[in-house]
């Protein structure tokens, strides 16, 4: 009798990981079911999300102090761990580096250079070059509200996206000499 063999063990596919700002969105909405009309239960979702947060942090704080500097890079580009780790204040990249990370992942369908940032207020203003579009507001639309998904799970200190596009082109005033034709009088 010859031993059963076994089918070599697979790896499950990855599942789609939710975006961090639909996962705030809907814990805030599940927060507020339960805080309606009964503050011992809210109060209580609270805390029990409070404790997990503190939980799940601690968790990244090892994971990260496991992994050493030089392999946290890898990390950095998704977006997904990028988000958890600034939800935690565990991100290693300063602000500005993180919008500038996000708005690489948007070139070059919205290209877009940071003007400055605001950390107070949380405004971020931003460039727009000369688009080879259509100029409507839709367009404008269109990249300003994935500038602000991009920068929602990179930098979500960024409240506020001010994207200032460049004005007409100035008119060509073209300096040249007189026709030859053209006779002067005295």
């Amino acid at each position: 009798m010859s031993a059963p063999t076994t089918a070599p063990a697979t790896a499950p596919a990855p599942a789609t990981a939710p975006a961090a700002e639909t996962t705030g969105r809907r814990v805030e909405e599940i927060l507020d079911r339960l805080t309606d009309g009964d503050t011992d239960a809210g109060a209580a979702a609270e805390e029990l999300v409070r404790a997990l947060m503190d939980f799940y942090g601690a968790g990244l704080t090892r994971i990260l102090q496991l992994l050493g500097e030089d392999r946290q890079p890898a990390l950095l580009g998704d977006e997904l761990v990028a988000s958890l780790l600034v939800l935690h204040d565990l991100h290693p990249e300063n602000v500005t580096t993180r919008i500038g990370r996000a708005l690489d992942t948007l070139r070059p369908q919205h290209p877009a250079e940071i003007v400055g940032f605001d950390a107070a207020s949380g405004v971020l203003r931003l460039r727009s070059p000369a688009s080879g579009g259509c100029g409507c507001p839709s367009t404008t639309q269109a990249a300003q509200q994935a500038i602000e998904n991009a920068l929602s799970c990179f930098a979500p200190e960024v409240t506020s996206v001010r994207l200032e596009t460049p004005g007409p082109e100035p008119t060509l005033l073209q300096i040249s000499r007189r026709p030859p034709t053209a006779a002067t009088t005295s």
